[in-house]
């Protein structure tokens, strides 16, 4: 045992323990974790740049539909009023060649137009307000004046001085009318 405590412990460095080349490596290895996180960052922020790109685009095409939409929205309506402007213009050229029947072919080409143009406004949501012999309905009619009739209810539409219309289920214009009031009686 005397000889174990005489000897010096001898140590071995490795070269993994050796001071300068610990350093070293610890200071390779920060700089390639730097170098990834730049490069994470950078590809990161790519990302998002051409995501932005790619609503801002996004974003200017929905507009430009929508401009077109609003452009062209009434293309159908229009196209569907144009054989009621045929009509019309038949009517008057069939009425400017003298005919001897020409008030009652007016009159006629006329009626065939309304009954056409209605049909066309009623295919897109447009409907007249039916409105003679109704109850009054502020919603649906503008009272124009009061008239005293003894044969009918009280606040009941006498006559439409002007049709209202309903745009699907909106009043688009309300009817202007005659409403009937109730004769006062003598005591």
């Amino acid at each position: 045992m005397a000889d174990e405590k005489e000897q010096p412990h001898k140590i071995e460095i490795t070269e993994a323990e050796e001071p300068g080349t610990a350093q070293v490596e610890t200071a390779d290895d920060q700089t390639t974790e730097v170098e990834k996180l730049k490069a994470d960052r950078d590809e990161s922020n790519n990302k998002y740049f051409r995501l932005y790109a790619e609503f801002e685009n996004y974003k200017k095409r929905v507009r430009k539909e929508k401009e077109e939409f609003l452009a062209y929205c009434n293309e159908d309506l229009l196209y569907e009023l144009l054989p009621v402007i045929d009509n019309l213009d038949m009517t008057l050229k069939h009425a400017a060649e003298g005919n001897p029947d020409a008030l009652q072919s007016l009159n006629q080409g006329v009626e065939n137009t309304l009954r056409e143009l209605n049909r066309t406004l009623d295919k897109f949501g447009l409907k007249a307000i039916e409105s003679a012999g109704r109850p009054f309905d502020p919603a649906y009619h503008h009272a124009m004046s009061q008239v005293e009739k003894p044969d009918m209810e009280d606040k009941t539409v006498v006559q439409e001085m002007r049709k209202g219309y309903l745009y699907k289920d909106k009043v688009l214009r309300p009817s202007l009318v005659a409403v009937s009031k109730k004769t006062e009686t003598e005591n």
